[in-house]
């Protein structure tokens, strides 16, 4: 049994789409990929929801492999949108039978940073790069690596590029999504763009990357689960 989680439904829409004898059981969505059984939990963005619902995941079930899938940020305009990253500070399973699949994708292999807030500007980009020596930065990753150690669990933390450097959010984060609420609050979406009407050609353009970057990481999810070895 492999467990994968997402941040978001946002995230992981075109992998649901793979599934086989899909079905909802409360929070997790359960599925096949060939003959592979599938758990797919939905963490929330951040530290407190990521660590409340991956610890009722991992109660009372027993997993071969958690995959930590979704969206991340480039630190750097060495990654780009669409590109493909498998965390080598967080994955622990082993990539032996996992070569071809790499290569298939075009997966970078590198490492990736867990903030406590959404990064944005290049100013904070490069200074956590820097800092850290990691490639791209996402919110859940480390948490669910403290979750999965405590088990002894095998972790892949694989990640595809939704904006960097040179392709950032077409609006400012608080404007995109709401922590607190764990949602995007539309009054203030809508008003932020009647505002500003310029930014509409750039949300546009970011909406297309999006569908984009979830069709990539769907297909190449559902590659490296028919070949990790369990």
């Amino acid at each position: 049994m492999i467990a994968v989680t997402f941040a978001l439904p946002a995230e992981s829409a075109a992998f649901l789409q793979l599934l086989r004898d899909r079905k909802r059981q409360n929070e997790i969505v359960l599925g096949r990929i060939d003959n592979r059984a599938i758990e797919i939990l939905h963490t929330g963005v951040g530290e407190i929801p990521c660590r409340e619902r991956v610890a009722r995941l991992l109660q009372d079930r027993q997993f071969d492999l958690l995959i930590s899938a979704g969206f991340a940020g480039a630190l750097t305009d060495e990654l780009q949108p669409c590109d493909l990253l498998l965390a080598k500070d967080f994955s622990t399973a082993s990539l032996d039978n996992l070569h071809d699949v790499i290569t298939k994708w075009r997966i970078h292999l590198a490492n990736l940073y867990t903030s406590p807030v959404m990064v944005s500007s290049i100013e904070h980009r490069k200074k956590i790069a820097v800092e850290t020596g990691t490639a791209a930065v996402d919110m859940e990753t480390k948490f669910i690596a403290r979750a999965c150690a405590e088990r002894e669990l095998a972790l892949l933390s694989l990640r595809v590029i939704s904006d960097s450097p040179s392709h950032p959010f077409p609006a400012p984060p608080n404007v995109l999504f709401n922590m607190a609420r764990q949602k995007t609050d539309f009054g203030k979406f809508t008003g932020f763009f009647a505002r500003h009407p310029a930014h509409v050609t750039k949300l546009i353009r970011f909406a297309h990357t999006i569908r984009r970057a979830r069709h990539k990481l769907a297909h190449a999810l559902a590659d490296l689960i028919r070949n990790v070895e369990l």
